[in-house]
């Protein structure tokens, strides 16, 4: 019997110690997981608090585990190992912070179409990404990224060479 594979994509966030703590979190995953391919890391403006700057990575990744045991099983331990620690305020600031956006083709965040930290990155590995209305978000990232202040890191290696 033949395990199906299934393809994650992967929104890492981290401004607590980002550069470190989003390469461990890689590391940490690409133990588990296969990395199909990453985007560029961005840095971005903290939403919903005045914490220090994030840096933002999207990674595709492919698993046999359904959403909800990835969620379980690899996402909620590496957070606990890198020190996330989660609290009422959920714009607090973190060492680290992975969610699922899309599941075997399934948007499983739609927050992805509202904020160019989220949209920048993912569009960099799946621009052909189809909203419900059926905009791109090739075309959605740019305008979002019109309105906040999102920047490419090319000083930091992207974390993602396999």
């Amino acid at each position: 019997m033949t395990t199906r594979e299934h393809q994650l994509c992967l929104l890492l966030g981290s401004n607590i110690q980002p550069e470190k703590n989003l390469a461990l979190a890689v590391d940490l995953l690409r133990s588990k997981v296969k990395i199909v391919q990453g985007s560029s890391v961005w840095e971005t403006p903290s939403v919903g608090s005045s914490g220090p700057n994030f840096l933002n990575v999207a990674l595709l990744v492919s698993t046999a585990l359904d959403a909800a045991t990835f969620k379980e099983k690899i996402i909620r331990p590496f957070e606990v190992q890198l020190g996330r620690v989660r609290s009422t305020d959920k714009n607090a600031s973190r060492t680290i912070d992975i969610d699922i956006i899309l599941f075997d083709n399934q948007i499983l965040d739609p927050t992805l179409w509202r904020f160019a930290h989220r949209a920048v990155p993912v569009a960099e590995i799946l621009p052909d990404l189809r909203s419900d209305r059926g905009d791109l978000l090739k075309d959605i990232a740019p305008r979002l990224a019109e309105t906040t202040q999102i920047r490419l890191r090319p000083g930091l290696p992207t974390p993602i060479t396999p």
